[in-house]
């Protein structure tokens, strides 16, 4: 069986800005804490919902460095350090492990898109940059391009490639990903309105936007699948896609960096070229957040 990074919920972290632009550290540091006490599993820092891709090299190993060091060993550091750029993203990779990380990030090539088997290579490269274990991201609505199963059973060989978050919407082809990679490749929902059903085909839990605003019960649901409650874990999952709509009704992060400020985190904007939600939004979000009684 290959490595287990974390069992449950993994919170794909954000990364608070000042009113300027830059990086709030002593917020980011009071997230983390609060996470933790909370019960999160494992932090990812500078995925997409952290604004990897407007953060500069140095931000973005700077940010994994503090998380790092904040964290001190209580729970995981996955660092995200993918790139379109394959020798970038090596780099970064060697970096994020200098710096403290226990596990990577890399999610699949954008824009200049590859074929499957350049998406081997790609992703083989990267992970024999460090001795690391490694998640791949699959996120085609993002990126463009969609992981197969027979590409997920080549790169499972791989000793350090041990895990997905898979967003690709498709529990049919993760079911047959599942089967056919068996212990060699482990499974983390990369959407928080399929964790149960992902972690009942044998998924560990997820790597969660959600998180950010309702940590606890992201966990509790994943905790209560893995201790055999089921059905209770299934009651969470409905009822929480309100929330988790509510946070998808714009461009990730915006709707939980506005969540997170209307509940008086300072999260501070996204950088451009995301903007503020408009009000239609903004009225959803805080409907959602009241519902939940994380406002009044």
């Amino acid at each position: 069986m290959k490595q287990i990074i974390f069992k449950g919920s993994g919170v794909a972290i954000v990364t608070p800005f000042n009113e300027d632009m830059s990086v709030n550290y002593p917020k980011l540091g009071q997230l983390i804490d609060w996470q933790i006490a909370e019960g999160t599993d494992s932090i990812v820092i500078c995925g997409t919902t952290g604004e990897c891709s407007t953060l500069t090299d140095a931000e973005q190993i700077e940010c994994i460095r503090y998380t790092a060091q904040r964290v001190a060993g209580r729970v995981p550091v996955v660092a995200g350090c993918g790139s379109n750029d394959t020798p970038h993203g090596v780099n970064l990779s060697k970096e994020a492990a200098k710096v403290g990380a226990d596990a990577l990030l890399h999610v699949t090539p954008y824009y200049n898109k590859t074929s499957q088997r350049g998406l081997v290579r790609h992703f083989t490269a990267m992970a024999d940059a460090t001795d690391l274990p490694v998640i791949v991201y699959n996120v085609p609505a993002r990126t463009g391009m969609n992981i197969t199963p027979a590409t997920y059973l080549e790169l499972s060989k791989h000793p350090k490639i041990v895990a997905t978050k898979e967003a690709n919407g498709d529990i049919a082809a993760a079911a047959r990903t599942i089967g056919m990679c068996g212990d060699n490749l482990h499974f983390y929902s990369g959407n928080d309105d399929a964790v149960i059903p992902l972690m009942s085909l044998g998924g560990l839990g997820v790597i969660s936007v959600v998180a950010n605003i309702l940590p606890k019960r992201t966990h509790q649901m994943t905790q209560l699948f893995l201790d055999g409650q089921v059905s209770q874990a299934g009651k969470l999952q409905t009822d929480l896609m309100g929330i988790v709509d509510a946070m998808f009704c714009d461009i990730n992060p915006v709707p939980v960096k506005e969540a997170l400020n209307l509940m008086g985190w300072e999260a501070g904007p996204c950088r451009l070229p995301l903007i503020e939600t408009d009000t239609t939004s903004r009225d959803r979000i805080s409907a959602q957040l009241r519902l939940h009684g994380l406002i009044k």
